[in-house]
């Protein structure tokens, strides 16, 4: 379950960082693509990222987590790289 964890942040991450480059780059750019990219890339991001927190709530009861450990992961989903960074910080120990 932990692999799956990473995979979905990662993946999770990465719609961050495109959800991002979709309102701030397209959206300058040209405003019907921008349109037509919101609602796969915004519903993408957000079923990952629910699945992203169910995994970490999950993963905690496993693994016995500390809340401080939990929250910081969590939290990390928030932060533009935060899952990145949560990744190698904290889940390859």
């Amino acid at each position: 379950m932990l692999k799956l964890f990473k995979i979905v942040g990662l993946l999770e991450g990465i719609s961050y960082i495109v959800l991002f480059f979709n309102m701030l780059v397209i959206k300058n750019m040209n405003f019907d693509l921008y349109k037509t990219l919101l609602f796969p890339i915004g519903m993408s991001h957000g079923i990952l990222f629910v699945a992203y927190i169910i995994l970490a709530i999950l993963l905690k009861e496993k693994y016995q987590w500390s809340l401080g450990k939990f929250f910081k992961i969590a939290i990390a989903s928030v932060i533009p790289f935060g899952t990145f960074y949560s990744e190698k910080k904290w889940l390859n120990e």
